[in-house]
C-alpha cells in the first residue's frame, strides 16, 4: 500500500497493533527468550481490546517472531520474519501458485456454467462477507463464496480441490486481515468476479480471480517484508 504524499493512511486496530508489535521486538528493549507483557498489559498499552491483541500477537508468530507457552506466555524467539511464510505446513507462494490453476479457470467455467440458484448463493455470500461482525465470520464467508465459485463451475474435482484448500486458506485469510487490513479490498475484488459470472463473461471473470490473486501475493509479499 502507498500512500501519497499530504494523505494519512488509514489501517486497523489490529494492524497498528501488529506494526507496533513488531517494531518492539526488532528494538534493543527485548532481546530473543524475552517474554512480551501479557495480552491484557498489552492491551491496556495500546488502548485496544484483548482480541486485537490476541490476533496481532498470532501474526507475530506466523512471522516466526515469537511463540506462545500455554501457562507460560509470549516470547519473543527471532528479531527476523521468516523467509517464506506457511499457513498449514504450506508455502503460501505455493498455495498462490496452485490458486491460479485452479480458481482462476473455474472462475471462467462458472461464468458459462453457473444456474440462477447458484447465482443466487454467490450474491447471498457478498451479503454475508458485507455484515460480518469480526474476523473469523468473514474468514469462513471467505472460504464459503471461493468454494461456491468453483461449485458454479460445474467440475466437482476443482470443488474439491478449492474445499481442501481452506485448512491453509483460513488462517492465511486470517493473517492478511490482521497484518494488511485485507477485508475491504477483498470485498470489492469479490464483487468484481461475481459481477463477471453474472454477465456471463469468462474472459472478465477469470481476469477478476487472477487480480484478486495478484492482490493477496502482493499483501503476503508486503507482510513477509
Amino acid at each position: 500500500m502507498t500512500v501519497e504524499e499530504g494523505q494519512v493512511e488509514r489501517i486497523g486496530a489490529t494492524e497498528a497493533v501488529f506494526r507496533r508489535l513488531k517494531e518492539l521486538i526488532r528494538s534493543e528493549r527485548y532481546a530473543i527468550g524475552d517474554r512480551l507483557p501479557g495480552e491484557l498489559a498489552l492491551a491496556k498499552q495500546f488502548g485496544v481490546s484483548r482480541p486485537v491483541v490476541r490476533e496481532a500477537l498470532h501474526a507475530c508468530a506466523t512471522l516466526g517472531l515469537t511463540e506462545t507457552f500455554t501457562g507460560r506466555g509470549t516470547f519473543v524467539v527471532s528479531k527476523k520474519e521468516n523467509p517464506r511464510l506457511t499457513f498449514a505446513g504450506i508455502d503460501a507462494a505455493d498455495l498462490i501458485e496452485a490458486r491460479r490453476l485452479v480458481e482462476v479457470p473455474a472462475a471462467g467455467y462458472a461464468a458459462e456454467r453457473r444456474t440462477p440458484g447458484q447465482l443466487d448463493r454467490l450474491f447471498e455470500i457478498l451479503g454475508s462477507l458485507a455484515t460480518a461482525d469480526d474476523a473469523r465470520d468473514w474468514v469462513r464467508c471467505d472460504g464459503e463464496l471461493h468454494t461456491a465459485i468453483a461449485a458454479a463451475s460445474g467440475n466437482a474435482m476443482l470443488v474439491t480441490f478449492v474445499a481442501d484448500t481452506r485448512r491453509a486458506l483460513d488462517p492465511q485469510s486470517e493473517f492478511l486481515n490482521s497484518t494488511q487490513d485485507r477485508r475491504t479490498d477483498s470485498d470489492r475484488e469479490h464483487e468484481a468476479i461475481v459481477a463477471a459470472i453474472e454477465a456471463g463473461d469468462p474472459d472478465a471473470a477469470r481476469r477478476a480471480m487472477s487480480e484478486h490473486l495478484d492482490r493477496v501475493a502482493e499483501a503476503i509479499a508486503r507482510a513477509g517484508g
